[in-house]
């Protein structure tokens, strides 16, 4: 009786676990808006520095000054034994989104 008990456990929660997710939770987790962005600071950072990793990743915030949109990331990396901050501010045009400027500014903190 114990065995069956404990079969029937192991079943439910097996089943809880594998069950779908609910469609709210999903709606929950939506690509940000700045994600595109987010990859092209990653990108111009690693080129600028092919031999660090990237060990986090902030985003600061959107500007936008008539036309143009500027979103602005911290990027904390690590070469060897060294780890430092990159601030990454893209600027772009609202409506096209075409690149305008990247600018990359190295820090300690």
């Amino acid at each position: 009786m114990r065995k069956t008990f404990i079969a029937l456990g192991i079943c439910i929660t097996l089943q809880a676990v594998s069950a779908p997710i609910p469609a709210a939770a999903h709606a929950q987790q939506e690509i940000p808006t700045y994600a595109k962005w987010g990859k092209l600071a990653i990108k111009e950072a690693q080129s600028k520095y092919p031999n660090a990793k990237i060990i986090d990743y902030l985003h600061v915030g959107r500007e936008s000054k008539a036309d143009l949109t500027i979103e602005k990331f911290k990027l904390w990396l690590k070469e060897g034994d060294k780890e430092f901050g990159v601030h990454v501010s893209i600027t772009f045009a609202t409506k096209t989104e075409n690149v305008v400027t990247v600018e990359m500014q190295k820090t300690d903190r």
